[in-house]
């Protein structure tokens, strides 16, 4: 699961391999607001030519996702995935069930979510089975919903929470959280990244590589979350090996739950 996915513009194939030593877990090669409109057809082949001469990069695609536009990238994923060319997936911006159902050859999507229409059928969405992840792209949402949110984002959280429990509901990644804008705001970005992993997000995008180590420390457990996790499962294991329900560790129970919980901090150490 990738904390950090680094946007870069299509059309800038000189930042690709720099993206990749960044520290982010993945990249994600963007043929759409990052890109101008007179550089789509450009950008479009750029990203298809490096990742064909640097294939099982964890490298994702953001297409499109317009009339005028879709069927272009999607040919260009379905030709990857066809002939064998490893990457990470496919984003598909603005997602609804409908863009969700498009022909991608079977790779791995990302819908992310950034309109009504998606928050609306969220879990139509997530039941895709190309569907790995939800994301959310909230400066689209806000203006399609006609929100202003407040410097806390209060009134996100309960489409946030939407993304999580379709998330969980559906057996998908935990859901990548949303940009932030403010490259300045070293300490927004910090309080944000954790509120998010609190309320059950697995990372979030980034905007620029400066961003990335501080999202990354956010969403990696630290020394003393990895030892009380394997304490707990080992005290678990051990009295269900002796026929006992719960273990008691420092006076705390331990129990079923309490077992999922160390479960999934331990699934978030990074493996590389």
């Amino acid at each position: 699961m990738s904390r950090t996915t680094l946007y870069v513009p299509g059309d800038r194939p000189d930042r690709f391999d720099k993206a990749l030593k960044s520290g982010a877990d993945a990249i994600i090669c963007d043929l759409e607001d990052a890109v101008a409109e007179a550089t789509k057809a450009t950008a479009r082949e750029a990203v298809g030519r490096w990742l064909r001469a640097n294939p099982g990069v964890p490298a994702w695609v953001r297409i499109n996702n317009r009339p005028d536009m879709v069927d272009e990238d999607a040919e260009l994923v379905r030709s990857l995935v066809s002939d064998g060319v490893g990457f990470a997936g496919v984003v598909v911006p603005k997602a609804d069930a409908a863009a969700c159902s498009i022909d991608f050859g079977g790779c791995p999507m990302t819908a992310l979510i950034e309109s009504a229409v998606g928050v609306a059928q969220i879990y139509d969405i997530a039941a895709v089975p190309e569907v790995v992840r939800l994301a959310l792209g909230e400066a689209d949402l806000a203006a399609d919903m006609g929100m202003e949110p407040s410097p806390d984002a209060l009134e996100m959280w309960p489409i946030r929470t939407r993304v999580v429990v379709a998330s969980v509901g559906e057996g998908l990644e935990a859901p990548c959280g949303p940009v932030f804008t403010n490259l300045k705001d070293d300490a927004g970005l910090v309080a944000t990244s954790e509120s998010l992993r609190r309320h059950g997000f697995g990372g979030r995008s980034v905007i620029h590589p400066k961003q990335v180590a501080a999202v990354n420390a956010a969403f990696t457990p630290s020394d003393d979350e990895i030892a009380r996790a394997r304490a707990v499962i080992a005290a678990f294991e051990e009295a269900t090996a002796d026929g006992r329900a719960v273990a008691v560790i420092d006076g705390e129970f331990i129990d079923a739950a309490v077992m999922r919980w160390a479960r999934a901090v331990l699934a978030r150490v990074p493996s590389h």
